[in-house]
């Protein structure tokens, strides 16, 4: 933030873009004059990342759960959902999503009278509903691979204490899972930092939709693509810095079978 005020509020940003000379076939200053823009929608951006990562956590830990007991009703249902997510494109499932929910609220509006404005519903809410369950899909096998690599004593010696399931899940497995799966799901935000670029096509304006536009302005489509794509790279080391302090705040010695079974993105 303190970084949009300084580059659109003062002068000394533009007067050092003025500088850099103007090319004809390539424009480095086309290239440094659109961060600013850019910026201006770095809101939006982590606006889907940490929605999309909130709510992807929580469907990955539901997933999780199921696959490892393994219901009769909900299992089935589970892997086939689960399937279908990392079997086809994010882009189809946010179009599906994009045009799959209004066109069910519909159907729920004709069928039982409910009085709501569908055309409301922001674009956003399809797009992190997309995104989130994209992520849970993958994420699930990680947070999965965590439990189960958690201490069998521990949780043994919870259950012997007189936890319910719910307890040791609470206070012993979760806690434990996730300094085991922190590496990887730092890895996973990146990765849905950089696919919320996907959201331009369901009519929201973030980074990448930005750079579009402004590209679409001056025909100077190469240069702003370059402006977006320093943009993430920058974000990306932010959060991969962000992500090896919670590691050493969390004292993070991950077991050798962990190592073997979650590292790595499997996208």
């Amino acid at each position: 933030m303190s970084f949009i005020i300084l580059t659109t509020g003062l002068s000394w940003y533009d007067k050092l873009v003025e500088k850099i000379p103007e090319g004809q076939l390539f424009s480095w200053r086309a290239v440094f004059d659109a961060i600013p823009d850019l910026l201006g929608h770095l809101p939006t951006t982590l606006g889907l990342t940490l929605a999309g990562a909130f709510f992807g956590l929580i469907l990955a830990l539901v997933f999780a759960i199921v696959k490892i007991n393994r219901p009769k009703v909900l299992y089935p249902i589970q892997a086939v959902f689960v399937s279908f997510l990392r079997g086809t494109p994010i882009l189809v499932q946010l179009m599906l999503t994009y045009y799959g929910i209004p066109l069910f609220l519909k159907f729920l509006k004709l069928k039982y009278g409910f009085d709501w404005n569908i055309n409301a519903i922001p674009a956003s809410v399809f797009a992190v509903t997309a995104f989130a369950f994209n992520e849970a899909a993958y994420t699930s096998e990680t947070i999965r691979a965590a439990i189960q690599a958690v201490n069998v004593g521990e949780i043994e010696a919870a259950r012997s204490l007189g936890m319910t399931s719910f307890q040791v899940y609470r206070r012993v497995i979760i806690p434990n899972a996730a300094v085991i799966a922190t590496p990887t799901l730092i890895n996973s935000l990146i990765g849905l930092t950089k696919g919320t670029s996907l959201a331009f096509n369901a009519g929201i304006v973030e980074m990448f939709a930005q750079a579009q536009i402004l590209g679409g302005s001056d025909y100077r489509y190469f240069e702003r693509y370059i402006s977006v794509a320093l943009v993430y790279w920058v974000i990306s080391i932010i959060i991969e810095q962000i992500g090896r302090l919670i590691e050493k705040k969390m004292a993070i010695d991950t077991p050798k079978i962990s190592q073997d079974t979650i590292t790595g993105d499997i996208r």
